[in-house]
């Protein structure tokens, strides 16, 4: 949920909960008000009447009126002032009113009077304003909810723009990540720490990437220098029949650092962009290139290969083409089993690699990291697929990796959203 929606819900929930508390505290205290005015009206009948029978010693003449009720009778005894609230008695109309009761002493007789005062009016009156009240609030609430869509947006726009910016940014991009300052301070602070940031990834980041390639570079010297000793140390007879088993570990070591040293090189190459993507490559001949190079090691395992290829002609690079190609099939070949098979196709600006294996899945989330290899994986370095996986990012294609019924599936889209 969004914050801003979330912020919404909780706004308008708060809101109506603390307009309905008022709402009914509101219609309770104008209630006691009215019933109180009304009680002081009744209060000053009773005055009336009382300074009537002082001076006359006698009750008042009823006149009868719309709004006003009077009756006399006899009372046992004092019945101290009250009011209460009872139903017309004098005509056929069952109507809501206020009463007051009250003792007098007229003529040498107890009398007991009771004045009445219609609710109705007092009543509609109160209806009138909890409408008007309710009407009120129902458009407060409305008009709030507009402002908070049309305002809190506008407000909130930078802040998304931001993570727009952030979503699309990539470090190997060679890009400078500059968020501008904003007039609101909290996202300018966001926006200033996000640069920050960046900027200390970039020096983390191109420090690592020098070091790589350094690196990569200066292990070409060592290597040649210990393959030349071992060449030499190779054509002594007397020593390689002494040593025959430690000289053939060490030429094993030395191949598998040469080919780490090429994927290092390869991938920091990758990284810097140095390869121009402009060549119009024909895959379906690539493809079939490479299956005839490892023609020999297919019927060695006796692999069953099967190549579905439509012409495909991309924009991209002959030899990174080659590569990922070479790389994929490589794999395929090397965690198969004896008498498995590899099917390869190149169809709808896809090319699909699927070969069988008694390997288990692999891990989705380590799959196209830097020296990941799978919990089978006796031999190579680990880059294979981080290799396929950098051109693929660099060249804008898709690549997607399933698992079923104890075959490897790897899809490579040549487009950003084929999938």
């Amino acid at each position: 949920m969004k914050l801003f929606d979330k912020y919404n819900r909780l706004n308008i929930t708060a809101t109506i909960l603390t307009f309905l508390v008022g709402s009914c505290t509101f219609y309770f205290l104008l209630h006691y008000i009215f019933i109180d005015q009304l009680d002081e009206t009744l209060q000053t009948e009773q005055q009336e009447i009382l300074a009537y029978v002082k001076v006359h010693n006698e009750l008042p003449e009823i006149i009868p009126t719309k709004d006003q009720y009077i009756s006399y009778g006899p009372a046992i005894g004092n019945v101290n002032t009250s009011f209460l609230n009872v139903k017309n008695n004098y005509d056929k109309e069952d109507e809501d009113e206020r009463e007051i009761q009250f003792t007098v002493l007229a003529g040498g007789k107890n009398y007991l009077v009771k004045v009445d005062k219609p609710l109705e009016e007092t009543e509609s009156l109160l209806k009138v304003i909890i409408g008007i009240t309710i009407a009120m609030i129902g458009l407060i609430l409305l008009v709030g909810y507009l402002i908070n869509r049309v305002v809190i947006r506008r407000l909130w726009r930078p802040f998304y723009e931001t993570i727009d910016k952030v979503k699309t940014y990539h470090l190997t991009d060679q890009e400078t990540l500059k968020l501008e300052k904003l007039p609101i301070d909290e996202f300018s602070l966001l926006n200033q720490s996000i640069n920050e940031m960046v900027d200390r990834i970039q020096q983390d980041y191109g420090s690592l990437k020098n070091f790589t390639g350094q690196a990569a570079h200066e292990m070409q010297t060592p290597l040649a220098v210990v393959r030349t000793k071992l060449d030499l140390l190779m054509q002594s007879e007397a020593l390689l029949e002494k040593n025959a088993q430690h000289i053939t570990d060490i030429e094993k070591a030395v191949q598998r650092l040469s080919r780490l040293h090429q994927s290092l090189l390869l991938l920091t190459k990758v990284e810097n962009k140095q390869f121009m993507l402009n060549e119009d490559v024909a895959l379906d001949q690539t493809i079939n290139e490479k299956l005839a190079e490892y023609a020999e090691m297919t019927e060695a395992l006796d692999l069953h290969v099967s190549a579905r290829l439509q012409p495909t002609q991309i924009k991209f690079h002959h030899h990174l083409a080659e590569i990922l190609v070479s790389n994929l099939l490589n794999n395929a070949i090397r965690y198969n089993v004896a008498g498995g098979s590899i099917d390869v196709t190149l169809a709808d600006g896809n090319l699909t690699i699927v070969n069988t294996s008694t390997n288990p899945q692999l891990d989705d989330n380590g799959l196209f990291k830097r020296f990941y290899r799978g919990s089978a994986a006796e031999e190579g370095n680990g880059l294979g697929l981080s290799i396929v996986k950098q051109i693929c990012d660099m060249a804008g294609y898709s690549i997607k990796y399933q698992y079923a019924a104890n075959q490897h599936r790897f899809i490579i889209g040549f487009g950003p959203n084929v999938f």
